[in-house]
């Protein structure tokens, strides 16, 4: 998932976003509300965490203003306030859901989960298949044939894009865009790294080599 936290506290917000990117999801941080809003605005996410206490704009407000024009992105509102009033507050303002600081990761994590399976029920339940490999977006879980591969959160998420889009070339814009997040060219052989790593997990040993490099155009998943 493409995730923006609006989180004024530097510790809470750095913590919070490298769990989420050891979970395999890609995270954005605003430190203040005027720019929590223009990032919610401008971009696409998948879900938004917001403080309610904010710099410059509070997080209530930010809610409210994207409700008012439409924009129905899943919000987890996080406060310090945990009164039954205050929780009301928030979710009238336009919150899909409220958590009271301090919070456990995995309870967060398991919310913005639902929250997302929410927005988009016709993708809650999607598996991936290429031959005999498939991937459980869900579990997060890996069969070939009868044999789980083991895979880090970033080559789960290379090997899911490669899936949903199985058949078709792939071109190193459009992973480093997609399971990156980046909007340039870092000039690095990060793909190619990663690319190699998985196709050792996934082809190493078969008969059937599902991962292939289509010289001078990117890579393709295929049967």
């Amino acid at each position: 998932m493409k995730i923006l936290v609006i989180e004024d506290d530097s510790e809470a917000a750095k913590y919070l976003i490298q769990a989420l990117d050891e979970a395999g999801h890609v995270s954005h941080h605003a430190g203040d509300g005027e720019t929590g809003y223009a990032m919610a605005s401008g971009m696409d996410y998948d879900v938004l965490i917001v403080d309610r206490m904010l710099p410059r704009r509070d997080g209530l407000s930010i809610v409210e203003s994207l409700r008012a024009e439409g924009d129905r992105t899943p919000v987890l509102i996080l406060s310090a306030l945990g009164e039954v009033d205050d929780r009301v507050t928030g979710l009238r303002a336009g919150g899909d859901d409220y958590l009271t600081k301090p919070y456990a990761f995995s309870e967060l994590l398991a919310r913005i989960e639902v929250l997302a399976r929410r927005a988009s029920p016709a993708e809650a339940d999607t598996s991936y298949k290429v031959g005999d490999l498939t991937l459980d977006r869900l579990a997060r879980k890996v069969m070939r044939g009868d044999e789980e591969i083991l895979l880090q959160p970033r080559e789960f998420r290379l090997l899911e894009y490669l899936m949903k889009h199985s058949g078709q070339v792939v071109t190193r814009t459009m992973l480093l865009e997609n399971v990156w997040d980046y909007h340039f060219d870092p000039q690095t052989n990060v793909i190619d790294v990663h690319m190699s790593r998985l196709r050792s997990k996934v082809d190493r040993g078969q008969k059937v080599q599902l991962l292939q490099t289509i010289r001078g155009a990117g890579y393709m998943i295929r049967d």
